[in-house]
């Protein structure tokens, strides 16, 4: 009951801060894969650790076969093998100039006909599909190249190599279909990316039976930067999972002062003409130097010696937010804390 619980409120915390993702700076991600995708990753995940498809059949609450079915349908598409449902109605929709819904529902009879419809709905929401009409009369046309172009730019690009650089730094090495599978980007784009990364020095290439793997060896987001907000975001957030993982791999009941491995939460009350409140807020402050100092001591100190292959990476992870009281009730579900 009470790992049921915790699962449960880290849950709810980790939508909050989805929903705060996908509606910041005025924009409106597409959510319409976001369950599918969080399925797929926590089945991927239980079998990286062993657990076999019936018991995590049984987690879910779900017959074996349902449990198969459920991850075929959202994994590939039951008409083409080995393909995403999403991809291959994507593709079918641009090879004609336009597709009405009775025929997209005909030509991908076997799959299920609301995950269809979910599908071309979420690829109208991405802009990468429009649609007119109503009903089965509705018919669908692909966005033209000049349309993607338009729309990348109105997107934007400003924060992609930072994002890429942190994906490439936390789990690297990785090769390059790993890094488009996280990144969800498409071959050719990641190519032209990581190819100017590799120029500008800020990446790392190493063959692996012929295979390249890419990796970074700093990634350093500077305080108040414009661009690059979202690796910080992704950095403090793979920090602070690591750190708690590896907590609840260590079999000691507790941690001491002392341990390697763990972390504190300490929250302090203050207030207007409190004594002590300039202290208590530049605490952060105070400790974001010493550790930048600390980390270019040991930066200059490895330049100029060999770093040996096995060595060790110490992740500390510092965060510090204000949470405001009225009459004493904290409205902790609005506020994002670190």
């Amino acid at each position: 009951m009470t790992i049921d619980l915790l699962i449960h409120a880290i849950v709810r915390q980790t939508t909050i801060l989805i929903a705060q993702l996908a509606t910041s700076r005025g924009v409106r991600a597409p959510l319409a894969q976001v369950a599918n995708q969080v399925f797929l990753d926590l089945v991927g995940e239980l079998e990286r650790q062993g657990v076999s498809r019936k018991v995590s059949a049984d987690m879910f609450g779900l017959g074996l076969r349902t449990y198969r079915r459920k991850i075929q349908r959202m994994s590939e598409s039951s008409t083409d093998r080995g393909r995403s449902l999403w991809e291959v109605v994507l593709e079918y929709v641009r090879a004609r100039n336009m597709a009405r819904r009775v025929e997209i529902l005909k030509r991908f009879s076997g799959d299920d006909e609301a995950q269809v419809k979910a599908v071309l709905y979420d690829l109208c929401e991405s802009q990468l599909v429009f649609s007119s009409g109503t009903g089965s009369n509705t018919t669908y046309r692909a966005a033209s190249e000049d349309e993607l172009v338009a729309l990348q730019h109105m997107r934007g690009s400003e924060g992609l190599d930072e994002l890429l650089l942190a994906l490439a730094y936390r789990d690297g090495p990785l090769t390059l279909d790993q890094i488009a599978q996280r990144a969800k980007m498409e071959r050719d784009e990641l190519e032209s990316t990581l190819a100017r990364l590799l120029a500008a020095g800020r990446i790392d290439r190493t063959d692996r039976e012929g295979v390249p793997h890419y990796q970074a060896s700093a990634l350093v987001i500077p305080l108040g930067a414009s661009a690059g907000w979202e690796a910080a975001v992704f950095d403090h957030f793979k920090a602070l999972v690591t750190t708690i993982i590896c907590r609840l791999r260590d079999d000691r009941e507790a941690a001491a002062l002392s341990d390697h491995i763990g972390g504190s939460t300490y929250t302090i009350d203050v207030w207007p003409g409190h004594p002590l409140a300039d202290k208590v807020y530049g605490s952060l402050g105070r400790i974001r130097a010493e550790l930048s100092n600390l980390r270019e001591e040991v930066e200059t100190f490895n330049g100029d010696n060999e770093i040996p292959e096995t060595n060790t990476r110490v992740v500390i992870y510092a965060g510090q937010c204000l949470i405001g009281e009225d009459n004493g009730q904290a409205n902790h579900d609005e506020q994002s804390s670190s």
